[in-house]
């Protein structure tokens, strides 16, 4: 986006796809809370108060002090060590734990909404040039940060619309972001016919990579997607 920062750039992306998913939530009734969602054991419930969590992360972090350089990128961040079973088991069960303190739809989203804008806020306070450190200790840029907001966001945005029986709803801006998150800045080659959608679904593993697209994927320098694809 012509004119803005790499931090203001993201926080676009960041807000639109935010919004989106606000909507979403506010038009769920009690009963669609606990419909299983494609990440079980969670239902509905469970992932939107991880995506919760996620979203307003940033604005603990940008409370506490700045680690002196940003050592990992985005695509960095999402490495194998994010996903080893003690870590999941921890993400399953604090998302669990938080589900249970608010009950009721309207109570999922407004918790949702007070979350993302909690951290939208501090990152619109936020000096250039700052600094975080995650909760895995990686000490990050405050946009590159940012850009695995959006990632998990929209990603888990399609785990949603997959639970709830609606059509996608990833937003323009954030497909940009997430498709530079998960392919490491490099283009998609035209050949393999990706929409924004099929990026997301094949970089984490939600459809498989078949030979010919793994080939493709490396004549054209990505070697492997962030999710490991």
């Amino acid at each position: 986006m012509e004119g803005l920062t790499p931090v203001q750039t993201v926080r676009v992306a960041f807000r639109a796809e935010c919004e989106r998913l606000e909507r979403v939530l506010r038009d769920l009734d009690d009963a669609a809370l606990d419909r299983p969602t494609p990440c079980p054991p969670w239902r509905v419930r469970d992932l939107v108060a991880h995506v919760s969590t996620g979203a307003g992360r940033l604005a603990g972090m940008l409370a506490e002090p700045a680690p002196p350089r940003a050592e990992v990128d985005a695509a960095a961040y999402f490495g194998a060590a994010k996903f080893s079973p003690p870590v999941d088991r921890d993400r399953v069960d604090s998302a669990r734990r938080a589900a249970r303190e608010h009950p009721g739809a309207a109570e999922v989203a407004g918790e949702f909404g007070r979350a993302w804008r909690a951290t939208d806020e501090a990152v619109a306070a936020a000096p250039p040039g700052r600094v975080v450190r995650t909760r895995h200790g990686d000490a990050m840029a405050l946009p590159e940060f940012l850009r695995t907001r959006v990632v998990e966001v929209a990603v888990h945005g399609l785990d949603l619309a997959d639970a709830l029986d609606r059509p996608p709803w990833l937003t323009p801006p954030a497909a940009a972001v997430v498709a530079g998150v998960l392919t490491g800045g490099v283009p998609v080659p035209p050949g393999l016919r990706w929409d924004a959608l099929t990026v997301l679904r094949k970089a984490t593993g939600r459809l498989p990579l078949t030979g010919d697209e793994h080939a493709e994927l490396t004549r054209a320098g990505i070697g492997r997607l962030a999710f490991g694809g």
